[in-house]
């Protein structure tokens, strides 16, 4: 059983953002759930450069709304995306390389990450988006 369950909770109200939240929670999950069960390096490889593909389009795509509706906390958000990329893309080069396996603490990382990032920084761009029109 994953730890990386969806709930409404996480919404931040734009259909489009809490999709893809969805999708992020769910590729997270086959992570977590390849981990757990001793898959391979090849398998966790592949779910990993899923998961970091999956999270650049999805900055992309917020960082799409913000910018085209002018959110007054835009570069602050884009900071936070090109952070946590750098970051995740360290733990792939780690991993690939061999200098770091899977394990309990990467995936609380992910998660405390994921759940934080949408239920504090997401849920201020909302309430914005919204009184643009965007839902």
């Amino acid at each position: 059983m994953t730890s990386f369950v969806w709930s409404d909770q996480f919404q931040v109200g734009i259909r489009e953002i809490d999709e893809q939240h969805k999708k992020l929670f769910q590729l997270a999950g086959n992570l977590d759930e390849g981990m757990r069960l001793g898959r391979g390096k090849d398998v966790l490889g592949k779910v990993l450069k899923d998961l970091i593909g999956y999270v650049q389009v999805h900055f992309a795509a917020e960082e799409r709304l913000m910018k085209t509706h002018a959110y007054p906390e835009f570069e602050e958000h884009k900071a936070k995306h090109q952070a946590m990329t750098q970051k995740v893309l360290s733990l792939q080069k780690d991993f690939e390389t061999g200098k770091k396996t899977i394990t309990l603490d990467t995936m609380t990382f992910l998660q405390n990450w994921l759940t934080k990032h949408i239920m504090g920084t997401d849920f201020q761009y909302g309430p914005y988006l919204k009184s643009k029109g965007i839902q």
